[in-house]
């Protein structure tokens, strides 16, 4: 899973109050999968919230140390909200690791903002006129003007697709929203369920909101995330009238569907179309999809001829401690993140896209989603879980699920979310000050 929002974020008002007996307690679970913070010669530590992924942390090790001398030794807690809370503790005390990985926007300024984190703004600098880091993306890695993390990946959110079952229909890939809801229709009849949705996990009750909302309005849906537009605005209102035509016309899986379950669903035909980030390519591939050939992806087109294109873009971030143990190899490390034969190594463990333009990414799916992003100028979204305060994230992503669960209405589902929006941006703009 690659998401913080099914965790709660404590903020720095709300970690202060927390540091009490629990600390200890939560010190012991942090290096779950570690032993020590301790300096290693010739390796950086990096603390992850994601073990599946230390392999891959290794191969791309092993292409930095060429570069900077230092291998990485990942330090995986499996639990979500240990990992948070043990991060936040360890920044405030000289036992933190090399690197840690964390949320992009949101997830990053609410870190940063406690004045532990070191300003790689030099870093990324140098990225940019070496053309490894796009402009654009600077803002959701800054915090009052400096940078604070470097992105880990960049991955779009699309709806794969069953080639197989979509020529045995003789239904092409859509280009437009009449084209897609054609392809569901079709689907529906011959016994496919055509969408994968759910909310189990919490967080990914988010992703037919995002889409559905930035389909219909993309500056809506910036604005929104931004708190300069409300939930109860009509654009948010057509978005979950649409999200429940599909419920009703059984285009979508029951709310409870595992997702895990979801490249073995879209391999068997039982859905035809799977939701989620491009990182999703590494679990087809394991279920025995070979992209290109089984399965293919697009991105969810346009409700109206006149929005513009835009994809849901979502990135972590690598960030440096200013109390790591050994500073110089997590900036070293960080500092050569983006390096080609780098990303190479990092990017085809992942099978998804680099965060560096010049990187091709080796799964020929993801890579043709890259280039088309690029030859067709369509703006990146940033994803819903990085585009507002952490704790306005989480409540309201528990409203999306309520909603999916049937046990709120449209209406009082989005006034609910408008009146937490009001509240935490209140309350972020205080913290602010």
């Amino acid at each position: 899973m690659r998401s913080f929002g099914s965790a709660g974020t404590l903020g720095r008002r709300r970690l202060l109050a927390g540091l009490g007996a629990g600390a200890a307690v939560l010190a012991t679970a942090g290096c779950a999968r570690g032993t020590s913070t301790a300096a290693v010669p010739g390796m950086a530590s990096i603390s992850t919230d994601n073990g599946s992924w230390d392999d891959g942390y290794r191969r791309a090790g092993r292409a930095l140390k060429p570069l900077t001398g230092y291998g990485l030794r990942p330090m995986s807690n499996p639990s979500a909200i240990a990992y948070r809370q043990v991060t936040q503790m360890t920044l405030q005390t000289s036992r933190a690791s090399d690197i840690i990985k964390w949320g992009c926007g949101y997830e990053l300024k609410s870190l940063a903002r406690g004045g532990e984190l070191t300003d790689l703004s030099r870093l990324w600098g140098r990225y940019e006129q070496r053309g490894w880091a796009r402009p654009a993306q600077r803002a959701s890695m800054a915090y009052r003007g400096k940078v604070y993390g470097i992105p880990l990946y960049e991955t779009y959110y699309v709806l794969f697709y069953n080639k197989r079952v979509f020529a045995r229909l003789n239904l092409g890939e859509p280009a437009t929203w009449e084209e897609l809801l054609h392809c569901a229709a079709v689907l529906k009849r011959n016994g496919v369920t055509p969408f994968v949705a759910t909310q189990t996990g919490s967080w990914p009750a988010y992703e037919w909101f995002q889409e559905l909302v930035s389909k219909l309005d993309p500056d809506f849906y910036v604005a929104l995330m931004a708190g300069r537009a409300t939930y109860t605005d009509a654009v948010a209102r057509r978005a979950l009238d649409i999200w429940q035509d599909f419920v009703r016309r059984g285009w979508m899986t029951p709310p409870d569907y595992d997702q895990t379950n979801g490249a073995a669903g879209l391999k068997s035909g039982q859905v035809g179309m799977f939701l989620h980030g491009t990182w999703q390519a590494q679990g087809l591939n394991d279920a025995g999809m070979r992209p290109g050939r089984d399965y293919g992806a697009f991105i969810l087109p346009t409700v109206g001829k006149s929005a513009r294109p835009t994809v849901i873009t979502e990135s972590a971030v690598l960030a440096v401690p200013r109390s790591a143990t050994t500073h110089a190899a997590g900036m070293a490390n960080v500092g050569a993140w983006l390096a080609p034969p780098v990303q190479r190594a990092w990017t085809d463990y992942l099978q998804d896209s680099s965060a560096n333009p010049v990187v091709r990414p080796g799964n020929p799916v993801v890579a043709g989603l890259k280039e088309r992003i690029t030859r067709d100028r369509v703006t990146r979204l940033i994803r819903f879980g990085e585009a507002s305060p952490p704790n306005l994230v989480q409540g309201n992503t528990q409203d999306l699920a309520a909603f999916m669960t049937h046990q709120t209405s449209a209406d009082a589902t989005l006034r609910s979310m408008a009146e937490r929006a009001a509240d935490e941006w209140a309350a972020w703009k205080r913290d602010e000050s």
